[in-house]
């Protein structure tokens, strides 16, 4: 797909940091868009869930797995997307999307997000190649250390796997290698602007702090899946279909359902969070 593929350069970026950042990856216009969207449709307030962090503070997601006809649909299926994480991706097989979340951390109460890896959540699903998997970050609102941004540990993808356990209705990292991480490799403020993008390693480690600013900080995740990486403790079937990709106009131009239509996940359906074990499946930021 020329003109979407990353460089060379790009692409050692992100062997090396586990992450990259790309920015301006969405206009002004389709932000305008995406967070107005975000902001009026009902579906999205009916499905969001609250997650408390170990201070008690809540954020706000709403997740789904099926990306549909609606504006995030188009974005998370659009050709720039794809082929991106088509190259990122340890794989030749087709992308799947596995699910996306909207953030929503409100000024003065969204809540932190303890230090932890997204496999740390997805080995609870069985996928068996984390290399396989990666999440796209795309910022609806400026995120910056004011307003809780996220923060990562370069280089923290080659530790491999660590052991989480949960920290409120969250899961977070063995605070021991943690901190042992903090001392070798370099902590990252991820600050971006509205459409910037960060497109991170599902073992890089990354937190962000509670949003004690006037201002909200919103963005989506979306998270993708090689068809060749199996998941045998994932009840969902997104993580197993090609994404059917739509040209880069369709977020703009293509007329858009609500996404009333979206399979949204439900708290009470989250089995994570009726168990007393260490693993949870939400993947939060």
């Amino acid at each position: 797909m020329p003109g979407v593929n990353l460089s060379a350069g790009q692409l050692k970026a992100y062997e090396t940091d586990g992450y990259i950042v790309i920015k301006n990856f969405c206009s002004a216009e389709e932000i305008h868009k995406l967070y107005g969207t975000a902001l009026e449709d009902g579906a999205m307030r009916k499905n969001a869930l609250d997650l408390n962090d170990q201070s008690g503070k809540k954020t706000k997601l709403s997740l789904w797995f099926t990306p549909g006809n609606d504006v995030f649909g188009y974005l998370t299926r659009s050709e720039k997307m794809i082929a991106r994480v088509a190259q990122l991706l340890d794989s030749d097989a087709p992308v799947c999307h596995f699910h996306s979340k909207l953030m929503q951390k409100e000024p003065k109460v969204g809540g932190a997000w303890e230090w932890h890896q997204d496999y740390g959540y997805w080995y609870k699903n069985q996928f068996m190649f984390p290399g396989q998997l990666i999440s796209v970050m795309v910022a609806l609102t400026p995120a910056n250390k004011q307003n809780g941004c996220l923060q990562v540990i370069k280089g923290t993808h080659k530790l491999g796997r660590l052991n989480h356990g949960f920290a409120g209705e969250q899961v977070g990292a063995d605070m021991v290698m943690v901190n042992n991480a903090l001392k070798t490799m370099e902590l990252v403020y991820c600050e971006l602007e509205a459409g910037d993008a960060l497109f991170f390693h599902p073992n890089l480690l990354h937190r962000s702090e509670a949003n004690l600013s006037d201002y909200p900080r919103w963005s989506i995740i979306s998270c993708y899946n090689a068809q060749s990486n199996p998941a045998y403790n994932e009840t969902s079937t997104s993580w197993q279909v090609p994404v059917q990709v739509v040209p880069d106009e369709a977020i703009l131009h293509w007329e858009a359902e609500s996404l009333s239509n979206a399979d949204f996940l439900k708290k009470e359906n989250d089995p994570a969070l009726k168990e007393t074990g260490w693993e949870k499946e939400v993947v939060v930021q």
